[in-house]
């Protein structure tokens, strides 16, 4: 009997494959890096046809040496807004995918603020006009590549993100999942569907939008003959959600209230808020977080620009250590930091401050300032903006957290994860299983077919390795966050130009 599920993590720097059994354990895995595109400075782009090729490689090793027909499903999980068009017809991209971090649209969505559309895409979509989302990079492709709008306007093109467009390689189906859908600065979250007027306004044809699914059912089935994967011909894609809602079904965050938090290069926290989508007062955004049997669960997410990437700079830039792993070590050899702030705004602060005029800075120094103090600073800062997360949510929604899940390459980090716990005054639970994305894609495609029952069997799974109470005492606590936002409050507006 088919009782194995493959889970698809494509991320922004490689493509990963992961088989779960159903007891939610890990039961092979393969994964193909792949190169980043800079085609100028602030752009940053992938090759399609190479998200496609490593991702079936991977898919094809972890499934190598399992019997034939023991896959249940395949759900898939994706880097967020990456852009992807190509030719209904041929299946060849017209332009290289648009990836999430390129800002080469930011002159537009300048332009959007000043025609007055703040207000239309914040109630409508849940997110802020932002270079980030997908719907400006679509437009930048049909003003950009020749012929490509008016193939557009035609019906010959096809938009979607990197889970659409795996699905669409794997099936030769045309869908997007909500939570996909909900990042694109097109998509209704309320109603759940495209949005005419939006689409009108930033002229993109809707023909070219795929069709808007739950994130957990049957899309189609794995069609015969492709390279490494024949053995899976007939398999149903039966799920899809964005990384970072996947996550947060991957840690069982089932009822409101309940978070996680991610530490990777930035860290990104999000918030089950429930059936209803949640009005941000300090401009972090709303996602439909998954929609299963009918049911559509709402999150706030925020983001930190810089958590590990703080610590690759200390490595690679000031040389600090030779290992990332080192930072853990020399932030324990001193007792504090030594009245030492670093904010880490070196690409401007997101929620809740939004200030892309924010500036790193280093302050508190004195002549006895060491290395390792200012190595604690940079790690006690990843946990500060991740207390300016929790608490605009706490604040936005009115649920109190109880603790937070988190997962990331960064939350092996035992000095970070108690001072997370101490500065949250909140317990911290890091999961046995860590590759939390992959199986948040293979629970949602387990429900569809029948390996996991219910929600209540999913967490029943979910097992703790390691867990951080607060042990810090409130004055300490209160001290230490009112130096952080003094600190923050000079980095502010310092590269604004003067007028």
């Amino acid at each position: 009997m088919a009782s194995y599920i493959l889970a698809l993590d494509q991320g922004t720097t490689s493509s990963r494959a992961i088989v779960f059994d159903r007891a939610g354990q890990i039961a092979a895995k393969a994964q193909y890096p792949f190169p980043q595109i800079y085609p100028q400075a602030g752009w940053v782009e992938h090759d399609p046809m190479t998200i496609w090729d490593t991702e079936r490689l991977a898919a094809a090793e972890a499934i190598r040496e399992l019997p034939e027909g023991s896959i249940a499903g395949i759900g898939v999980t994706n880097q967020r807004e990456t852009t992807i068009v190509w030719d209904k017809a041929t299946g060849q991209p017209v332009y290289n995918a648009i990836v999430w971090q390129c800002r080469r649209t930011a002159e537009l969505c300048e332009e959007l603020k000043r025609q007055g559309l703040e207000e239309r895409i914040v109630s409508t979509t849940g997110l802020l006009i932002d270079a980030y989302f997908s719907g400006t990079k679509i437009r930048w492709i049909l003003d950009n590549v020749p012929g490509a709008r008016q193939r557009a306007e035609r019906g010959e093109l096809l938009f979607g993100t990197v889970e659409t467009w795996l699905i669409w390689k794997l099936t030769g189906q045309h869908v997007t999942d909500y939570s996909n859908a909900s990042r694109t600065m097109l998509f209704d979250i309320h109603r759940l569907c495209w949005d005419e007027e939006l689409c009108r306004l930033l002229r993109i044809p809707a023909c070219m939008l795929p069709r808007p699914v739950e994130n957990s059912a049957v899309y189609g089935t794995v069609q015969p003959g492709i390279p490494g994967l024949e053995t899976l011909a007939g398999v149903p894609v039966c799920a899809a959600a964005g990384d970072q809602q996947a996550a947060l079904f991957g840690q069982a965050c089932f009822h409101p209230g309940e978070a996680k938090n991610t530490y990777g290069t930035g860290c990104f926290t999000l918030m089950n808020v429930g059936a209803e989508p949640v009005r941000s007062r300090a401009g972090l955004v709303s996602s439909v977080a998954w929609s299963v049997g009918g049911r559509t669960t709402y999150a706030l997410e925020g983001s930190v620009f810089n958590g590990g990437s703080t610590i690759q700079w200390l490595r690679d830039e000031l040389r600090f250590f030779h290992e990332s792993r080192d930072a853990e070590y020399y932030a324990q050899k001193v007792p504090d930091n030594g009245g030492v702030y670093l904010v880490p705004a070196f690409t401007g602060l997101g929620a809740p401050y939004w200030d892309m005029y924010a500036r790193g800075i280093l302050v508190g120094l004195t002549r006895g300032t060491r290395r390792e103090h200012i190595t604690r600073a940079a790690q006690e800062s990843i946990a500060y903006q991740s207390w300016d997360l929790v608490r605009a949510m706490e604040q936005d929604t009115g649920l109190p957290l109880a603790e937070l899940r988190v997962d990331g390459g960064a939350s092996r980090d035992r000095f970070l994860m108690q001072f997370q716990a101490d500065i949250l005054d909140k317990p911290v639970r890091r999961p046995m299983i860590r590759e939390t994305t992959a199986l948040g894609a293979a629970y949602l495609a387990g429900l569809a077919v029948g390996v996991w029952d219910s929600l209540d069997e999913i967490r029943a799974q979910w097992t703790l390795d390691r867990l951080y109470q607060p042990q810090m005492e409130e004055p300490v606590r209160r001290s230490l966050l009112a130096g952080w936002h003094k600190a923050v409050g000079r980095s502010l507006n310092w590269a604004e130009p003067e007028t």
